[in-house]
């Protein structure tokens, strides 16, 4: 009988959560419809790659989302159907033009954005089907989503946080520290066979299939979780 995973261990204890006070806001699109805020502060948050923006409605309520490049503190930004095709605006996707760079897209209705939301990240808007919405995400792929849909006009802020060099470790255990991520990490080829299931052997490889299923206990889920497919892929011949 092996030891604990590295997964396992992680789930038990409350020193891996993320610090509270790292988190200045939740990043979501408020549940507003034909409103005006204005832009009040640029915030920094080190659980984010993006900047966050603390915007005020009229009616006084605060909210904070992801800033786009070109917003300014004292911005009034419009949320509704028909609103102008300017960074900081939210709109449906029905109302964008096709060709529209976003950020902050919603995966379904009032979910508060699930697509394009890392810094220097974007979507575009491809085409329009009746009731659906084809849009181009950040890693190139297609997906069609409901026409209902918000999201946010422009690009998101925070581009090229990936360029500076971190130079030492320290810096790199900060970055993992404030996202609640492990760091050093080790790969489970690397370890024992007692420590991890692709452990062992005479050279570092996973001996064996890598796919589990989506059901498999925590020890045992490691590698590809449930793959829709597996294999090298094969290109089609004229």
């Amino acid at each position: 009988m092996g030891k604990r995973t590295r997964s396992q261990r992680r789930g038990s204890s409350p020193k891996n959560r993320v610090s509270s006070h790292r988190f200045p806001a939740a990043n979501r699109l408020p549940r507003v419809s034909e409103k005006m805020a204005k832009v009040t502060d640029l915030v920094h948050s080190a659980a984010h790659t993006a900047p966050l923006a603390r915007i005020k409605f009229e009616d006084g309520e605060i909210a904070h989302i992801a800033a786009p490049e070109g917003i300014s503190v004292g911005q009034e930004l419009a949320f509704g159907d028909k609103v102008r095709l300017r960074p900081g605006n939210v709109t449906k996707l029905s109302s964008i033009p096709e060709g529209t760079q976003i950020c902050n897209i919603e995966a379904r209705p009032g979910d508060g954005g699930k697509f394009a939301r890392s810094g220097g990240n974007s979507g575009t808007l491809e085409t329009r089907m009746g009731d659906k919405v084809r849009i181009r995400m950040p890693s190139g792929a297609l997906k069609d989503l409901p026409a209902n849909c918000r999201a946010t006009i422009g690009v998101l802020g925070g581009h090229g946080r990936t360029e500076k060099p971190l130079m030492k470790a320290g810096a790199a255990h900060y970055r993992a520290k404030a996202r609640g991520k492990p760091y050093p990490t080790v790969s489970g080829v690397a370890m024992n066979p007692v420590d991890h299931p692709h452990g062992g052997g005479n050279h570092q490889a996973v001996h064996g299939p890598n796919s589990v299923s989506r059901n498999a206990p925590p020890g045992q889920k490691v590698g590809h979780i449930a793959p829709s497919r597996t294999g090298r892929g094969r290109t089609r011949e004229s």
